[in-house]
């Protein structure tokens, strides 16, 4: 039987997703996000999502329909502030208003985190953060003369990430700065949904594939 990971829909694409789930999404600096697919979530409409995202408020991701919608319990980032002149965020707002619940990591942790899951690591010690408000009740250690705080690895239930070409075992490439988040994010979470620009019937050639197929589960095309 062949191997077919596509998808015709966007919504094909997400179903499953539901209440209470941890969400990766991917995306940096105007990079990378798989707007689609989280235009879909949109729709499919969970509650008390956790959402990890390097930021909750990019005017280039729509991050913010969810954060919008009531759909998000709880936000793990590494930026939450906005930029929007016209006032603050959806997801400044509910903070404010104590709907929302936010846990901030310095961006380089964030992503180790995301990694530590992916290979197993239930937690880990690092440099970052300590003596400051973001190691605040959590474990300290010294090691060979240096502090170190304790963090907790992230796994996720379903990645949303962007690439951009595929082949039908899932099989993925990126460009530039796209790639970011997303190959981490894939080994961390138990579904990972890959909204890709152009879809290849051939195999990537090995040299060329980013991220193996083994770690994608659905595909959706969705052009540029």
């Amino acid at each position: 039987m062949a191997i077919e990971k596509r998808r015709a829909t966007a919504a094909e694409a997400v179903a499953g997703i539901g209440d209470g789930a941890t969400v990766m999404l991917s995306g940096f600096a105007g990079a990378g996000f798989a707007n689609r697919l989280v235009g879909a979530l949109r729709e499919l409409g969970p509650r008390n999502l956790t959402l990890v995202v390097n930021s909750a408020t990019h005017r280039l991701s729509n991050t913010h329909e969810l954060i919008a919608a009531g759909m998000v319990r709880k936000v793990i980032c590494s930026a939450a502030r906005g930029h929007d002149k016209s006032g603050l965020s959806a997801f400044e707002e509910l903070y404010k208003e104590g709907r929302i619940e936010l846990e901030v990591l310095p961006q380089g942790t964030f992503v180790e985190s995301i990694r530590a899951a992916g290979a197993g690591i239930p937690a880990y010690f690092t440099p970052t953060a300590f003596g400051t408000d973001l190691a605040a009740g959590k474990e300290v250690r010294n090691f060979d003369g240096r502090d170190y705080v304790l963090e907790k690895s992230i796994p996720g239930d379903a990645a949303l990430i962007r690439a951009d070409l595929a082949d039908r075992w899932g099989n993925l490439t990126f460009r530039h700065a796209q790639m970011n988040f997303g190959p981490a994010m894939a080994t961390a979470s138990k579904l990972v949904v890959a909204e890709v620009r152009a879809f290849s019937d051939t195999p990537i050639p090995p040299e060329q594939v980013m991220l193996s197929g083994v770690f994608v589960d659905r595909i959706l095309v969705a052009g540029a």
